[in-house]
């Protein structure tokens, strides 16, 4: 055996961190020398384009071949016997970098928010070869090698090269997608790290595998537009939140495929009068029972219900309905299993490494390290990465409250403060600030909504004053208030009259949305209909009452899916809904009032033209707490777009009840929630009441548990 170099050994012990010096070819004097790692192979031989065929020497049983073409520096393949088999094979290390010194440049600079067209795994021809180049992050990491299907999943045969500041890459000719593959790591003190499934990975294994798969993710079908002006602040926006996997199963308790999703969700939620659908996460992540909230593989729509193709056409099928289509987005934390972004390259690359900064104690989950130029770029490629590769049409962000404090659930002596010795995360505002920026920069139809549970000013106000740049924030105080008002016997309403008052207080100092989620009806809450109190019948008008009030006041809507249709447990993500409720009148009543609200909503102007706007919002009646009843006026941009809502939390019909009109002539009963037709009793105006010119006063039969919209004639 030839005397070998330390470099030699490097390779064959699978640790050297620039293969390229020593694996390929090199000049040696007016020839060129090729060295190969081929483990599996029995002979192999050098065949250069200029027709010469250099046998190649094993100088080292572990698979280390060497020889010399005549004529210097040339293309050149490999010819492997693998037994009785000879194999052409193009050399990993004769091809030229996948990044240019450009792309390296920006990359540094953290101006490049398009990371996808960059790092993962992308199919391309290189010298008029084909394969897929990998390139992955991992600037601590002592050697980094690609392991898939392609190689036996041996770490030694595809060591990659590093640039700039930590990026590996490696073109490996015929690699193809399809091909599942994983990277390879020793850490920054040359540990062997567990094999990591690929950060920027557009496709991936149904748990509990983890490899990622290779995707041509530009070839991807692009779903339609969703209607223009779908997210607009005048626009009527009623949100239906959809957990995929158990919004409704087949042949027992198997999950809906994308494909079956498309044909069923979006005609279903369209003919509910819903004009958008949010996902709640649909990132690769390993357990079921995080419902997507811990994600390890931001760039993959999950596995579980089919391919990427498939999603596309899920997106696809609603924007063919007319519903716009936002998703769950969880730039807060990411879990710790072993294969995802957690020390990754043996360092807290994408978190914190202190503890006190850099993990939940909640969730016992990751905190991103958002004063890091990567990360920020990671997060915000990722962000562009569905709008732009799937059409989506908004980010609902998950728990910004905990990005925004450092002290988040955390006790007295637990946390790190800021610079100045403040809670606020410094950090990740501007990460938030710089997200909005961009998104709305590049994709000025697209929006942005925050689950903020505090009284965090200008959530939805612009950055340029002062505002963390969302363009929507989820009323978390109006969802306690109210349900905490409505979930008591109707006798004790009178003293928590305020409960139902105090969101006005503040109902328009964010672009706010009035959330009934999915965490409302999980964790021993009970199901929306389960607080309601009294008996069957109390507990159904309420139900009816109190979804009537939400459609009524301020704000766009979101409701979680089986609170249409009146779902009586808590909802279980490993079960469907239970459609069979349907067959009982009440909850088809209220699936049908559902609807009818819906319809009203985006049909009347007055209900959602000036939903974010104090301008469209006027008291008629706040002071009636001895018969626990409301009355407001809606309003919308033009005179006469105007709305009359009352609202009965008691359970007794008032006649003759005097409430306030803008101005005389005939009102119509448009919506009363107290129709046969939803379960109630019929009591009601007969379609229709007249206030005197001049006077401007309705005399209403106001019903029980009810409430009754009314719009002028005309």
């Amino acid at each position: 055996m030839t005397q070998l170099s330390s470099e030699a050994f490097a390779i064959i012990e699978g640790r050297h961190a620039d293969p390229f010096r020593y694996l390929g070819q090199h000049p040696d004097g007016d020839n060129a020398v090729v060295r190969a790692f081929l483990p599996e192979a029995s002979r192999v031989e050098a065949v250069g384009e200029r027709g010469g065929v250099a046998p190649m020497s094993r100088i080292h049983d572990a698979g280390l071949f060497a020889g010399t073409l005549s004529g210097g520096l040339q293309r050149y393949h490999l010819r492997a016997h693998f037994g009785d088999h000879v194999v052409d094979l193009d050399d990993p290390y004769r091809f030229l970098p996948i990044l240019s010194d450009y792309d390296l440049y920006l990359l540094g600079e953290g101006t490049d928010q398009r990371l996808y067209d960059k790092l993962g795994a992308h199919p391309m021809t290189i010298d008029g070869t084909d394969g897929v180049g990998f390139v992955v992050l991992a600037p601590n990491a002592k050697r980094v090698s690609v392991v898939g299907d392609f190689n036996f999943w041996n770490a030694r045969r595809h060591p990659m090269r590093v640039r700039g500041s930590g990026y590996w890459e490696l073109f490996i000719p015929h690699a193809k997608v399809g091909d599942h593959y994983k990277f390879d790591l020793l850490g920054a003190h040359g540990e062997h790290l567990p094999l990591k499934s690929d950060p920027l990975a557009f496709a991936a294994e149904v748990r509990p595998k983890t490899a990622s798969i290779v995707l041509d993710e530009k070839k991807l079908p692009h779903p339609r537009p969703a209607p223009s002006g779908t997210n607009a602040i005048n626009a009527p926006i009623s949100i239906y939140e959809v957990h995929l996997g158990s919004w409704r199963r087949k042949n027992g308790n198997e999950w809906l495929t994308y494909r079956e999703l498309a044909e069923q969700l979006p005609a279903y939620a369209r003919d509910m009068g819903f004009t958008h659908v949010e996902f709640m996460p649909v990132s690769e992540h390993p357990f079921d029972g995080s419902w997507g909230y811990q994600p390890t593989g931001l760039f993959a729509p999950t596995s579980r219900f089919g391919t990427p193709e498939d999603f596309s056409a899920l997106v696809d099928a609603c924007h063919r309905e007319g519903l716009g289509v936002w998703l769950d987005w969880v730039p807060g934390h990411f879990p710790d299993d072993p294969h995802g972004l957690g020390r990754f390259d043996g360092t807290a690359l994408y978190e914190h490494a202190n503890p006190m900064q850099g993990r939940h104690l909640d969730w016992g989950t990751l905190i991103y390290n958002y004063g890091r130029t990567e990360v920020r770029n990671f997060l915000i490629s990722n962000a562009l990465f569905w709008v732009d590769r799937y059409g989506i049409d908004g980010l609902r962000v998950d728990a910004v409250a905990s990005m925004l404090y450092l002290d988040y659930s955390r006790p007295a002596g637990g946390w790190i403060p800021n610079k100045y010795g403040g809670r606020e995360n410094l950090e990740a505002i501007d990460f938030l600030r710089r997200f909005n920026t961009e998104l709305f920069g590049r994709y000025p139809h697209a929006t942005t909504a925050a689950e903020e549970s505090t009284s965090w000013p200008q959530v939805s106000r612009p950055v340029d004053t002062g505002g963390l740049g969302f363009g929507y924030k989820w009323n978390m105080g109006w969802m306690n208030d109210t349900l905490r008002y409505v979930s008591k016997d109707p006798i004790h309403r009178r003293y928590h009259h305020g409960d139902i008052l105090f969101g006005l207080h503040y109902a328009f100092s964010e672009n706010f949305i009035l959330p009934l989620s999915h965490d409302e009806v999980v964790h021993g809450k009970r199901s929306i209909l389960g607080r309601m109190p009294g008996d069957s019948w109390q507990r159904f008008a309420n139900l009816r009452a109190y979804y009537s009030f939400m459609f009524g006041h301020p704000g766009k809507k979101l409701l979680f899916m089986g609170c249409e249709i009146a779902q009586e447990r808590e909802w279980n993500h490993d079960h469907s809904l239970d459609w069979h409720l349907l067959g009982d009148a009440r909850h088809f009543g209220i699936q049908s009032l559902i609807r009818d609200l819906n319809k009203l909503y985006r049909s009347q102007p007055a209900l959602h033209e000036l939903d974010c706007d104090g301008a469209g919002f006027e008291w008629i009646i706040t002071d009636d707490a001895d018969h626990n009843v409301f009355a407001w006026l809606r309003k919308g941009k033009d005179a006469r777009a105007r709305c009359v809502v009352v609202v009965n939390f008691s359970p007794n019909v008032y006649y003759n009840y005097k409430v306030r009109a803008p101005f005389g002539g005939k009102w119509r009963e448009v919506f009363n929630s107290d129709s046969a037709h939803y379960g109630g009793s019929n009591v009601g105006n007969i379609g229709e009441v007249h206030a005197s010119e001049g006077q401007n006063e309705l005399s209403l039969t106001v019903p029980p548990l009810a409430a009754i919209f009314l719009v002028p004639e005309g």
